[in-house]
């Protein structure tokens, strides 16, 4: 997987034109990256876009509830649950 490829879609999406705050964007990036592949079991396509704009959801949802307790958005869930059903787990 490009991360930095999804950082930089990531920043666009935060409206971010700066580098100021790259280095937290890797970190985030990076991290949702290596749960999906080791705590989730996923196998990650480096150039699928389905699974690339779901990452890039997921930093952007960790960026900006940093500050925040909750629960992840529904929509997340359920995109997360579909990738777990149709990318399946590595053995």
């Amino acid at each position: 997987m490009d991360q930095e490829l999804i950082v930089s879609i990531v920043k666009e999406r935060l409206g971010i034109r700066t580098a100021v705050r790259d280095t937290y964007l890797a970190a985030i990036v990076g991290g949702v990256v290596k749960e999906l592949e080791d705590e989730k079991g996923l196998v990650l396509d480096a150039d699928n876009d389905y699974q690339r704009i779901f990452i890039v959801d997921y930093a952007t949802w960790r960026y900006q509830s940093r500050d925040e307790s909750g629960a992840m958005p529904r929509h997340l869930q359920f995109r997360m649950h579909n990738l777990l059903l149709h990318v399946g787990r590595s053995v």
